[in-house]
């Protein structure tokens, strides 16, 4: 059936030749004055209005809901005027990209009702009121809901493959969504808006689209990547509709459009699981070793079982059975990370410190000797053929070796309170005491450190020192530290 190329209302039925509808004919005659003023005019429904509709529209919905989940973070944090942090707004479902990849898919969407601040609400929710009205007014209320949200996963989504550690929230990539679909819906022809309507729309669309893209690449901080990934789902979608399912009466190809662009979505959270899934998991996964130890370690494990030459993941699986004091199965770990990686620094470097504590030390110096073969520099190489010479009995060659870990290394903890345990065992107190001192410096004082100044301070016959740093491992000791 023709539309009228005036106004788009539909033409009647076998209206051959016709392009303008009664309405228009009747209101371009009133304008040339060929009508009386008060001739009634035929009554004809506007494409672009819709009604039989709540007035508690769709748009409003998505506002309230973003309104509601900010108003829910300056109730928790305590002031509507702060930049929320990187913590809060992962909290309230922020799009954050080793959280999502790891499983929790459903932050592609709650991050589109998240905001970081009021000005980034402020700004965002006056874009959706009037281009999310328009957008209803012309799709519907349930087209125009599918829309914005496979415009916001679609913007999340791109903001995961653009750059996977950042941090995105906000509903501007649904909102370019809504632009992207409704430019290509006016450039092809889907409402017959009147021209001049048209030609104003659009003009606006285009420059809200341009203007937001060069300054959110100008500020550095905006995140283009899902405003881009918006603007192309609408795009699609908008230009799909139009095409194929223009009119109200179409709703199952509108359905069929928006299940293929669904799956499309799917495919693409398919593929980023497999290309960052394992890393982003690990990184995850380790971060919880200190607070959930146990469920940590049953996630390495289970990532080393699907993955066996994932060789980060041994590794880190070696170093949590390490902390653990399961040295058996560290060795284990790092063995399979040098059959894979035969050369890996931080491998040879641990295995070495399981043999010491498994108090296999000719074991520990030939793997810290391998190590310094393939890197002589290697300060943590250094340390821990210093700790194996000294475990043999060797503190002349220990201190030595401690020294030149101390040369390569000067921020490094713990060498020199060893340095000074193999100054004690030489009898060699003053140096002992200078290299315990400057541990303090380095590293802060603790009961073990006090404790061996004590008796550093005893042998040389400085009884008051010795008392003094008694009594302050004493404290250390009943404070738990």
């Amino acid at each position: 059936m023709a539309n009228c190329i005036r106004c788009g209302r539909q033409l009647p039925g076998f209206s051959f030749g016709k392009k303008i509808c009664q309405w228009c004919v009747q209101h371009e005659a009133y304008q040339r004055g060929e009508i009386v003023e008060d001739a009634k005019q035929p009554v004809m429904r506007t494409p672009w209005v819709r009604r039989g509709e709540s007035t508690i529209t769709l748009t409003k919905i998505f506002f309230g809901i973003n309104v509601a989940v900010y108003l829910g973070m300056v109730l928790a944090s305590g002031s509507p005027f702060q930049e929320f942090g990187g913590a809060e707004l992962v909290q309230w479902g922020a799009n954050a990209g080793a959280l999502t990849v790891s499983g929790e898919w459903w932050r592609l969407l709650t991050c589109v009702f998240v905001h970081g601040g009021l000005l980034h609400i402020a700004f965002n929710m006056w874009c959706l009121w009037d281009l999310g009205a328009l957008s209803e007014s012309l799709y519907g209320r349930w087209t125009f809901g599918a829309l914005y949200i496979l415009c916001g996963l679609g913007a999340s989504l791109a903001s995961i493959i653009w750059n996977v550690h950042v941090l995105s929230v906000g509903a501007s990539g649904a909102i370019f969504g809504l632009a992207g679909a409704l430019i290509a819906a006016f450039k092809l022809g889907e409402f017959s808006v009147p021209r001049a309507a048209l030609s104003g729309t659009m003009r606006s669309l285009l420059v809200f689209v341009g203007f937001n893209l060069i300054f959110g690449a100008a500020s550095g901080v905006t995140d283009n990547a899902a405003h881009v990934g918006g603007l192309l789902t609408g795009l699609i979608l908008g230009a799909v509709i139009a095409l194929f399912a223009p009119l109200q009466e179409h709703a199952p190809r509108r359905l069929a459009i928006f299940l293929a662009m669904l799956l499309g979505l799917a495919g693409g959270t398919s593929a980023l699981a497999h290309h960052y899934g394992l890393p982003l998991r690990l990184g995850r996964t380790s971060s919880f070793m200190n607070s959930q130890p146990g469920g940590a370690m049953a996630q390495l494990e289970k990532i080393v079982k699907q993955r066996p030459d994932f060789v980060a993941g041994h590794l880190n699986l070696a170093q949590a059975y390490f902390n653990q004091g399961d040295y058996s199965k560290a060795g284990s770990e790092l063995k399979r990370v040098l059959e894979l990686e035969p050369k890996n620094p931080g491998a040879r470097a641990l295995l070495g410190m399981v043999y010491l504590n498994q108090n296999r030390p000719q074991d520990a110096r030939d793997t810290f000797g391998g190590l310094l073969t393939q890197d002589a520099n290697n300060a943590e190489a250094h340390y821990g053929m210093g700790l194996a010479l000294a475990a043999e009995g060797n503190q002349q060659e220990a201190i030595g070796e401690y020294k030149t870990a101390v040369r390569l290394d000067p921020q490094a903890g713990g060498i020199n309170y060893d340095l000074g345990v193999s100054y004690a065992k030489l009898n060699q107190y003053d140096d002992a005491i200078a290299a315990y001192r400057k541990e303090q410096q380095q590293s802060g004082d603790d009961y073990e450190l006090e404790t061996a100044l004590a008796a550093a301070y005893q042998a040389k016959g400085m009884t008051q020192a010795a008392q003094e740093a008694n009594s302050k491992a004493g404290e250390f000791r009943d404070g738990g530290r």
